[in-house]
């Protein structure tokens, strides 16, 4: 944990240096050289509490960068630019296959085997549209050294067996593979989680976009995979990218906490960088050559039986190419820039284009993309109807000639400079993993990570550049949206046809090879498919692996002290922590009291209660408010299952929010409003605010299906997994969907304030507070005052015993029977997702820990393959 003191005046930083990580690492200078790497710059970053150490491998060229921070959870990331000139998912199907055993350790599916031994707190890894990442974060220094040879001798000397290829990149195979005279299909892990992906409209809706804005090298391109391009991926192509893409000359290494640099550059040149030679990798992508005028394309999509309104399911966006990503203070700007035009109630393209309700949201892309070479900003609505089209485009075009002329108010971008100084001071368990993923992109392109770190240089240059120019903002919107010809409209509709023509032309797909057959190749592919379902079944000797011992563990936990106290007969618990200057409050309220008709609505409740106006403030004003005064406010469902009783949970919905010290009055005050005041009657907002929601959850089903599917397999188990369902499964999308379709909503307007009485209620709830130690007094005050002035609701319920924090479930559901019961959701996807859920035993149960290993044993020796 960070032990920095920082004070925040306007633009000035005082940091005293209490950490030993940072402090070690400014020891090190430009030249030094450590385990054949050269230090090529060092630079203290007080916003971000760390010192950044940049370095090269001599021999091979390879670009590192260590943020020395007081942080025990270490991370650990390898990057390769792989920027492939075709759809057949080679970087994807690589990234999985590599992860199927390497020399040193050649069992199958290492990753997955080190998950019961190892102490992880993160092990992954992702593929870009121009770069594959390999990261893992751990608390425990000998399971860094561990997972660093795993992770190391996976992307550099991988097994790349062919029969590791048809597993997870696509094969030939007997649809039954026990059964030569059962038909010939296409499988394989990522050609069946690329048709999922292709069957999501947002994400098909992305893909097409990128696509046809670059549409010159490697972002015309489907990286991931395109499932009728995937079956031309040969094996010997796929070793042939690995050799010239994952080579340390193509490498960004970046390690992160309080392990010592010099260890981890000891065992990265010993076990990887020393065996290799420089080579010039060619990977690096061109700019995007410019258009001399505007172009406009349209795509299909199947039809969404979910959607809000069945009859408007279009989608238009305008995307527009912008400037180089490696500019950092540019790209801060455009950022910046991009909330100021679409976040929030009080944008203006939310009030063109969101308020008149023309669409159920933005477009599915939406506002600054800086992940790719040169960025890209869109804007754009979808769920709206065909003749709204040309409408659409008009104002799109209008809102850009206003903002232009009118610019924007100082208080949002005070408000939104202010984000960015909690941003910089919120300390989250995996920091480690955020700045990997924000460097990314910018690195991968030559671009300065150094340079980004420093996000209050930029603030500084940006109110300096305000300051000497008041149409700073406004001149970058005419250069880059008024006069930029590099701009793409892109519209898709639903074509009832869509799946059914996908079919065709993968059956025609199929056929074409099935045809080039001989009876030898038929009789091949059936003994190969029997040999990977052998293979598959076979129980895998993991004793290669390193796994921790006893004695590598620490033997006891650290324990967080807290105080249990109250505040106005609320029990509140008080946590002091180096928060660097900020309060986090959480409340649960419970639902005990709700009556059972209400319950459906809670989530609508807790997505619109913060949302739509409060005591003497409209819904924009509101929002306003939270931006310049808190680092957001929340309130969300809570099923907690009890940790002794599978039918005993507790049941609530969470309140939180942060603010900077500062603003801890204003903070209590917003959610005194909202107890006391809070606006339910304004039709017109609320009918925006369900739309979205139904359109949200519309869209996110085929992206989340296992999800979902896993949810409702629960429903029949456990009190708490039925109440998941009702909450966060199928049944709330459906209930939301209903809703939308409403064409008054005054009876949910009636409801709200029902479910407030019962849930905004000081009897039924319990608070946490972490602050600073010099701040906590001022905070428990501050907290006093909130309680007393939302008091006055007690009266309207009769008290619960607020003192049980694990509480059964209300009278009526005393007689739940667990059952088995299957079910079947029809979906317009060509992708199935199958869960099975099976009663077992709670938390605390002497059976849970070995229950847990052998789930995963279970799940690393026989995975799911398709």
């Amino acid at each position: 944990m960070c032990i920095y003191l920082c004070s925040f005046n306007g633009q000035r930083h005082t940091w005293r240096l209490k950490s030993t990580s940072a402090e070690r690492a400014l020891q090190y200078q430009p030249g030094h050289k450590i385990h054949g790497f050269t230090v090529k710059e060092v630079v203290a970053v007080p916003d971000l509490f760390l010192t950044a150490v940049k370095l090269t491998h001599d021999k091979t060229g390879a670009q590192y960068l260590h943020a020395a921070r007081d942080d025990s959870n270490n991370l650990f990331s390898v990057q390769f630019r792989t920027t492939p000139m075709d759809s057949t998912g080679v970087p994807h199907i690589l990234e999985h296959t590599v992860l199927c055993g390497s020399e040193k350790y050649p069992c199958r599916d290492p990753f997955f085997k080190m998950l019961n031994r190892s102490l992880s707190t993160f092990m992954n890894a992702f593929t870009a549209s121009d770069y594959t990442m390999y990261p893992f974060s751990t608390q425990n220094g000998k399971d860094f050294q561990n997972l660093l040879s795993v992770y190391l001798d996976a992307v550099f000397f991988p097994c790349l067996r062919e029969q590791d290829f048809w597993q997870e990149g696509w094969r030939l195979e007997n649809e039954n593979p026990t059964d030569p005279n059962s038909p010939l299909v296409f499988k394989g892990v990522v050609f069946n989680e690329m048709k999922g992906a292709f069957s999501d409209n947002e994400r098909l809706y992305a893909q097409h976009l990128q696509n046809k804005l670059y549409p010159d090298h490697t972002y015309s391109v489907v990286s991931g995979g395109e499932p009728l391009a995937i079956p031309d991926l040969t094996w010997e192509q796929l070793k042939q990218f690995h050799a010239t893409h994952y080579h340390p000359s193509n490498a960004r290494f970046f390690t992160y906490g309080d392990l010592p640099l010099e260890q981890h550059l000891k065992q990265i040149e010993e076990e990887a960088l020393s065996k290799f030679e420089r080579i010039n990798p060619n990977t690096e992508v061109p700019s995007q050559s410019h258009w001399s005028s505007p172009r406009e394309d349209h795509v299909t999509c199947s039809p969404d039986a979910l959607a809000p309104d069945p009859a408007r399911q279009n989608t238009l966006c305008v995307s527009y190419l912008l400037g180089d990503i490696t500019d950092t203070f540019e790209g801060f700007t455009l950022s910046l820039l991009s909330s100021l035009m679409i976040s929030g109630p009080n944008s203006p393209f939310y009030k063109a284009l969101i308020e008149p309700k023309i669409g159920t949201d933005f477009s599915s892309v939406v506002g600054y993309d800086g992940s790719t070479k040169e960025a890209s900003f869109s804007i754009g609505l979808q769920g709206m109807a065909e003749e709204d089209i040309e409408r659409v485009k008009q104002i799109i075009s209008q809102t850009i000639d206003d903002i232009i002329e009118n610019g924007f108010e100082e208080e949002r971008i005070e408000a939104l400079l202010h984000k960015i100084e909690i941003q910089m001071k919120h300390q989250s368990t995996n920091f480690g993993l955020s700045l990997a993923s924000y460097i990314a992109s910018s690195w991968n392109h030559d671009g300065d990570p150094v340079q980004l770190l420093q996000i209050s240089d930029s603030v500084a240059k940006f109110r300096q550049s305000l300051a000497e120019n008041p149409r700073f903002l406004q001149d970058k919107v005419k250069h880059y949206f008024k006069e930029n010809t590099h701009r793409l409209t892109l519209s898709m509709s639903p074509d009832e046809a869509y799946l059914e023509k996908q079919a065709k032309a993968e059956e025609e797909k199929l056929q074409k090879k099935i045809q080039a057959l001989s009876d030898s190749d038929r009789k091949e592919i059936y003994e190969k498919g029997l040999e990977l379902l052998t293979a598959q079944s076979k129980t895998q000797d993991a004793s290669c692996l390193p796994a921790l011992k006893v004695s590598d563990i620490e033997p006891t936990i650290p324990i967080t002290p807290v105080h249990i106290s109250a505040a106005g007969g609320v029990p509140v618990q008080y946590c002091e922590q180096p928060t660097n200057g900020l309060v986090y409050f959480r409340a649960m309220c419970s639902l005990n009291t709700l009556p059972e008709d209400l319950r459906l609505y809670v989530p609508l409740f807790c997505s619109v209660i913060t949302r739509m106006g409060c005591g003497g403030l409209d819904y924009r004003q509101q929002a306003q408010q939270m931006e310049l005064r808190t680092g957001g406010m929340s309130v969300s469902t809570q099923v907690i299952p009890d940790s002794t009783q599978l039918d005993m949970y507790e049941q609530g919905i969470l309140l939180f929010s942060s603010c900077l010290e500062r603003n801890l009055p204003h903070m209590f005050q917003l959610w005194s409003d909202i107890f006391n005041s809070p606006h339910f009657d304004d039709e017109e907002r609320l009918r925006v605010l369900v739309m979205m929601s139904a359109q949200e959850l519309a869209n996110g089903i085929s992206y989340s299906g296992h999800m979902y599917a896993m949810t409702r397999a629960g429903r029949h188990l456990t009190p708490a997994g039925d109440l998941q369902e009702t909450f966060n499964g199928m049944e709330q999308v459906k209930f939301m969907k209903r809703i939308a379709e409403m064409p008054d909503l005054s009876q949910v307007i009636r409801t709200l304030p029902r479910i407030k009485k019962h849930l905004l209620n000081p009897d039924n709830m319990r608070c946490a507070v972490n602050t600073t130690p010099q701040k906590l007094s001022d905070t428990a005050a501050q907290l006093e005052s909130f309680i007393r002035d939302v008091a006055e609701n007690r009266k309207e319920r009769k008290p619960v015993r607020s003192d049980i924090t694990e509480i059964a479930f209300p009278p009526q559901e005393l007689n739940f029977q667990p059952c088995q019961m299957k079910t079947f959701f029809q979906m317009p996807f060509p992708v199935n997702f199958v869960s099975e859920s099976i009663r077992t035993v709670p938390f605390s149960h002497e059976d849970y820990g070995p229950q847990l290993s052998t789930d995963i044993i279970f799940r690393t020796v026989h995975p799911t393959r398709h």
